[in-house]
């Protein structure tokens, strides 16, 4: 059985890269589309600058605080490090991305891990026999 053809919203990803910024805007959601309509802000405009070499076949490491930046058609297969307020996370870009933001891949926080009571702890667990 052949793996499906991706597809946004009707269009194939060749199609998507080939259209103009305005037919892809039509496509976003909202909040995607007003972001987009306003322009790019300075930060995002210096990462589509890097997208663009690495298109070109040039090695730029593509490293970035833009974490409000739409993933767009001609950034997929690239490959991001987005920082996420202490280190740098990993961002392949795959098709089905298309229209999210890059923070969105790039968690925040960590999943919270409780430990066993003991010494330090509240009144509440000041019965608990200590190991």
């Amino acid at each position: 059985m052949a793996r499906k053809e991706f597809r946004y919203r009707g269009y194939t990803l060749d199609e998507l890269k080939q259209m103009s910024i305005d037919e892809l805007i039509s496509l976003l959601p909202a909040r995607q589309r007003r972001s987009l309509k306003r322009g790019l802000t300075p930060l995002q405009k210096k990462l589509m600058e890097k997208v663009k070499k690495a298109l070109n076949g040039e090695r730029v490491k593509l490293r970035t605080h833009a974490r409000d930046m739409i993933i767009l058609p001609n950034m997929v297969g690239l490959t991001f490090e987005v920082h996420n307020g202490k280190d740098w996370t990993r961002v392949e870009i795959k098709p089905e991305m298309i229209g999210h933001y890059l923070g969105e891949f790039s968690l925040t926080r960590k999943r919270v891990q409780h430990g066993s009571p003991g010494m330090g702890a509240t009144r509440s667990s000041m019965y608990v026999p200590l190991k």
